[in-house]
Protein backbone atom coordinates (compact mmCIF):
# COMPACT_ATOMS: atom_id res chain seq x y z
CA UNK A 1 0.00 0.00 0.00
CA UNK A 2 1.50 3.25 -0.82
CA UNK A 3 1.39 6.12 2.25
CA UNK A 4 0.62 9.74 1.18
CA UNK A 5 2.90 12.06 2.27
CA UNK A 6 2.51 16.16 2.56
CA UNK A 7 4.13 18.77 0.81
CA UNK A 8 3.91 20.00 4.95
CA UNK A 9 5.48 17.39 5.72
CA UNK A 10 9.08 17.82 3.88
CA UNK A 11 8.54 21.45 4.50
CA UNK A 12 8.46 22.22 0.25
CA UNK A 13 5.60 22.78 -2.19
CA UNK A 14 5.03 21.22 -5.53
CA UNK A 15 7.68 22.63 -7.79
CA UNK A 16 6.88 24.50 -10.61
CA UNK A 17 10.02 25.32 -12.78
CA UNK A 18 10.61 26.74 -15.93
CA UNK A 19 13.73 26.37 -18.52
CA UNK A 20 14.98 29.13 -20.67
CA UNK A 21 18.86 28.77 -20.78
CA UNK A 22 21.36 25.85 -20.40
CA UNK A 23 22.03 26.57 -16.71
CA UNK A 24 18.08 26.44 -16.22
CA UNK A 25 17.92 23.48 -17.59
CA UNK A 26 20.56 21.97 -15.57
CA UNK A 27 18.25 22.61 -12.63
CA UNK A 28 15.67 20.79 -13.92
CA UNK A 29 17.95 17.58 -15.08
CA UNK A 30 19.04 17.32 -11.37
CA UNK A 31 15.86 17.11 -10.36
CA UNK A 32 14.58 15.00 -12.63
CA UNK A 33 17.22 12.51 -12.19
CA UNK A 34 16.09 9.16 -11.63
CA UNK A 35 12.48 9.75 -12.11
CA UNK A 36 10.73 6.84 -13.70
CA UNK A 37 7.70 6.42 -16.21
CA UNK A 38 6.14 4.07 -18.21
CA UNK A 39 6.15 4.05 -22.16
CA UNK A 40 2.82 4.83 -22.27
CA UNK A 41 3.50 8.00 -20.20
CA UNK A 42 5.21 10.01 -23.25
CA UNK A 43 3.21 12.40 -26.01
CA UNK A 44 4.71 13.91 -28.65
CA UNK A 45 2.24 16.77 -29.93
CA UNK A 46 3.66 17.85 -33.46
CA UNK A 47 0.98 20.21 -34.32
CA UNK A 48 1.67 22.11 -30.73
CA UNK A 49 5.38 21.34 -31.07
CA UNK A 50 4.95 20.21 -27.66
CA UNK A 51 6.95 16.80 -25.97
CA UNK A 52 5.33 15.78 -22.56
CA UNK A 53 6.14 13.12 -19.84
CA UNK A 54 4.59 11.97 -17.20
CA UNK A 55 7.48 11.11 -14.57
CA UNK A 56 7.66 9.93 -11.01
CA UNK A 57 10.15 11.95 -9.91
CA UNK A 58 12.29 11.52 -6.55
CA UNK A 59 11.67 14.06 -4.53
CA UNK A 60 15.80 15.23 -4.67
CA UNK A 61 15.03 18.60 -2.83
CA UNK A 62 13.71 16.70 0.19
CA UNK A 63 16.27 13.88 0.06
CA UNK A 64 18.63 15.26 2.63
CA UNK A 65 15.87 17.05 5.03
CA UNK A 66 14.05 13.33 5.42
CA UNK A 67 16.94 11.56 6.33
CA UNK A 68 17.30 14.23 9.10
CA UNK A 69 14.27 13.82 10.18
CA UNK A 70 14.08 10.03 9.92
CA UNK A 71 10.98 9.43 7.65
CA UNK A 72 10.92 7.80 4.52
CA UNK A 73 12.26 9.53 0.99
CA UNK A 74 9.61 10.44 -0.94
CA UNK A 75 8.64 10.58 -4.91
CA UNK A 76 5.99 13.02 -6.70
CA UNK A 77 4.28 13.44 -9.82
CA UNK A 78 5.35 15.43 -12.15
CA UNK A 79 5.19 16.53 -15.78
CA UNK A 80 7.83 17.44 -17.83
CA UNK A 81 7.21 19.46 -20.78
CA UNK A 82 9.06 20.92 -23.66
CA UNK A 83 7.83 23.39 -26.22
CA UNK A 84 8.95 24.75 -29.34
CA UNK A 85 10.11 20.92 -30.68
CA UNK A 86 10.51 20.52 -34.06
CA UNK A 87 11.55 17.12 -34.29
CA UNK A 88 11.57 14.22 -31.68
CA UNK A 89 14.01 11.00 -32.00
CA UNK A 90 14.63 8.05 -30.10
CA UNK A 91 16.91 5.33 -29.56
CA UNK A 92 16.02 2.27 -27.30
CA UNK A 93 12.55 3.34 -27.00
CA UNK A 94 9.71 1.19 -27.46
CA UNK A 95 6.03 2.67 -26.69
CA UNK A 96 4.30 -1.12 -27.70
CA UNK A 97 5.49 -2.78 -24.66
CA UNK A 98 3.37 -1.26 -22.29
CA UNK A 99 4.82 -2.90 -19.15
CA UNK A 100 8.52 -1.12 -19.49
CA UNK A 101 9.52 1.49 -16.91
CA UNK A 102 12.08 3.58 -18.00
CA UNK A 103 14.32 5.68 -15.80
CA UNK A 104 15.72 9.33 -16.94
CA UNK A 105 19.41 10.00 -16.05
CA UNK A 106 19.87 13.37 -17.59
CA UNK A 107 19.01 16.29 -19.78
CA UNK A 108 21.43 17.45 -21.71
CA UNK A 109 21.68 20.37 -24.16
CA UNK A 110 23.59 20.58 -27.51
CA UNK A 111 23.42 24.34 -28.92
CA UNK A 112 23.14 24.98 -33.04
CA UNK A 113 22.51 28.13 -34.57
CA UNK A 114 20.91 30.92 -33.77
CA UNK A 115 19.41 29.47 -30.38
CA UNK A 116 18.34 26.46 -31.58
CA UNK A 117 19.71 22.71 -30.67
CA UNK A 118 19.17 19.64 -29.62
CA UNK A 119 17.64 18.03 -25.98
CA UNK A 120 18.94 14.48 -25.28
CA UNK A 121 16.72 13.34 -22.61
CA UNK A 122 19.46 9.71 -21.49
CA UNK A 123 17.38 7.18 -20.18
CA UNK A 124 19.25 4.30 -17.84
CA UNK A 125 19.63 1.08 -20.14
CA UNK A 126 21.19 2.99 -23.41
CA UNK A 127 18.17 4.65 -23.89
CA UNK A 128 17.40 8.12 -25.29
CA UNK A 129 15.29 10.22 -26.74
CA UNK A 130 16.61 13.56 -28.61
CA UNK A 131 14.28 16.41 -29.11
CA UNK A 132 15.48 19.15 -31.98
CA UNK A 133 14.12 22.47 -30.46
CA UNK A 134 14.01 25.79 -31.74
CA UNK A 135 14.90 27.44 -28.52
CA UNK A 136 15.23 26.21 -24.65
CA UNK A 137 11.90 25.71 -23.14
CA UNK A 138 11.09 23.38 -20.43
CA UNK A 139 8.72 23.22 -17.70
CA UNK A 140 8.63 21.03 -14.58
CA UNK A 141 5.22 20.79 -12.48
CA UNK A 142 4.52 18.61 -9.77
CA UNK A 143 1.14 17.62 -10.30
CA UNK A 144 0.18 15.09 -7.59
CA UNK A 145 1.13 14.86 -3.49
CA UNK A 146 4.23 13.27 -2.73
CA UNK A 147 4.05 9.62 -1.84
CA UNK A 148 6.48 7.54 0.00
CA UNK A 149 9.00 5.93 -2.44
CA UNK A 150 8.29 1.95 -2.97
CA UNK A 151 11.95 1.24 -2.44
CA UNK A 152 11.99 3.52 0.55
CA UNK A 153 15.95 4.23 -0.59
CA UNK A 154 17.42 7.17 -2.37
CA UNK A 155 18.40 6.11 -5.81
CA UNK A 156 21.93 4.85 -6.39
CA UNK A 157 24.16 4.79 -9.22
CA UNK A 158 27.51 2.40 -8.42
CA UNK A 159 30.15 3.19 -10.54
Amino acid sequence: MNEDARFEDGGGKPLRLMAVDAADLEVISSLTQDAVFPATEMAWHPKAREFALLLNRFRWEDAQDASKRGRPVERVQSVLLFGDVEKVQSQGVSKRDKDVVMSLLAIAWEPGEDGTGRLTLTLAGDGAIALDVETINARLQDVTRPYVAPSKKVPGHPE
